[in-house]
């Protein structure tokens, strides 16, 4: 059974193991450290290593690569998220699986220095995208377990702070290397330790689950990919508005192509390049990610920061669509860097706020970062054909108008106190969710 929510609070009340500044820190050397294995190599590292194997056939392998990867980034998330939940490890439900994801994903990265062909990048990168989106399930449910719901806008921008210092750390650490074992080596050491790091700061008592729960079975683990919109309407929205304004943010990962392709930059070099953008882009996404938090926090209001991140996005891109010079490129970029900073920074605190259950937070919250996922499949999926049809201003002008869809759409939700509101998407409580799927 689900119920409305019809009060400003949320249903939920954590009780936090860990303290707030350590489980902060916990949060965000974790996510850094996933994120540096990750988006290191979409950025940079995967399109030199399909270059240096598949030479001129580099861009339609990396489209093949990073697909298949988020294909099966899309599938671990919720059951990652579903088995989480349920583990009853003395080492707890979430270290344990922030331990092993940092651990078997860090030797998977390494791996990838030793590749010479394409199939073995696709085998590995679906390892490392798996065992990644453990630790980041298991990492992304303490903002449900342990923060206090007052607290969530600031921790939240945190969380988006992460995002991008995962990159830049990662393209930092690698550009000046020339290497591939060097370059991947470099990455799988600090994921593993930032990893290892979480893991010490993070305080997490063993789980009991309730009495009635059932054990996992395999119709519960499938139930893991879906949570019927109609049942929870606000939780549905919720979910559309971050995939189509993360289709927007894909963007960043042809920035060595669209660089080699528009203004003639060599392989060699595009990753100093790929390094500058990422600073201009990561300096002003920080400043938002941290100010922004709080800031929603003390107004009580989320809609208007994720309606902005919306609109400042899409003139981005379609800037940089268009830029005649790589001057105009760095402004774009920039620009881009503080509406995603905008949008990470509330978006996490306002998908929290429509989950339907405590007790599967991390299945529910893994649903949600399924709309992280799939844009990683759909705009490769849809690259080719735009870039054929127009090149790299016709890809950047519909991932423009995708995000203002979603920041529009985000009108549908009920702001902070507006829960229980007929006028917007009902916040709804699953009644029976300890005993039962969602």
């Amino acid at each position: 059974m689900t119920t409305p929510l019809d009060t400003a609070v949320d249903a939920t009340t954590p009780r936090p193991a860990t303290r707030l500044p350590r489980l902060i820190a916990a949060m965000f050397s974790s996510n850094v450290g996933a994120l540096i294995a990750l988006l290191t190599p979409l950025q940079l590292l995967l399109t030199l290593q399909t270059t240096r194997i598949a030479g001129a056939d580099a861009a339609a392998a990396f489209g093949f690569i990073t697909g298949i990867g988020a294909l099966f980034a899309l599938i671990a998330n919720p059951l990652a998220g579903r088995i989480s939940d349920r583990t009853a490890a003395r080492f707890g439900r979430r270290r344990t699986w922030i331990l092993t994801g940092a651990i078997g994903g860090s030797l998977a990265v390494f791996a990838f220095a030793f590749t010479t062909e394409i199939w073995q990048v696709a085998l590995i990168w679906c390892l490392t995208q798996t065992l990644f989106n453990f630790q980041q399930a298991a990492t992304n449910a303490l903002l449900a377990d342990q923060v206090p719901t007052h607290r969530r806008g600031t921790v939240s921008g945190f969380v988006g702070l992460a995002g991008a210092v995962g990159p830049l750390a990662g393209i930092a650490a690698v550009s000046s290397l020339t290497d591939p074992i060097a370059q991947w080596g470099t990455v799988a050491a600090i994921s593993i330790v930032l990893g290892i790091v979480a893991v010490f700061l993070l305080k997490d008592p063993q789980h009991t689950p309730a009495a009635d729960q059932a054990g996992l079975n395999l119709k519960q683990l499938l139930l893991s990919f879906w949570l019927n919109p109609r049942k929870h309407p606000a939780f549905g929205w919720a979910w559309l508005v971050r995939f189509l304004l993360t289709c927007a943010y894909a963007s960043g990962t042809y920035n060595a192509f669209f660089l080699m392709d528009r203004f003639g930059i060599s392989p060699e070099a595009v990753g100093g390049n790929v390094l500058v953008l990422s600073l201009i882009s990561v300096g002003l996404l920080a400043v938002t990610s941290v100010v922004a938090g709080p800031i929603s926090d003390r107004v009580r209001r989320q809609k208007p920061f994720v309606i902005a991140a919306g609109i400042l996005a899409a003139a981005a891109l379609v800037l940089q669509g268009f830029a005649p010079t790589i001057e105009v490129v760095y402004l774009a970029v920039a620009i881009l860097g503080f509406a995603t900073g905008l949008f990470f920074s509330i978006d996490s605190a306002m998908c929290v706020r429509m989950l339907p259950s405590a007790e599967n937070a991390g299945k529910d919250f893994a649903i949600i970062n399924m709309a992280n996922t799939l844009p990683q499949s759909f705009v490769p999926f849809v690259a080719p054909l735009l870039l054929g049809l127009g090149g790299f201003s016709a890809l950047y002008v519909t991932l423009a108008v995708i995000g203002i869809v979603g920041a529009l759409l985000v009108l549908r939700l009920p702001e902070i106190g507006r829960e229980g509101d007929p006028r917007w998407a009902l916040i709804t409580r699953d009644t029976a969710a300890a005993s039962q799927p969602s």
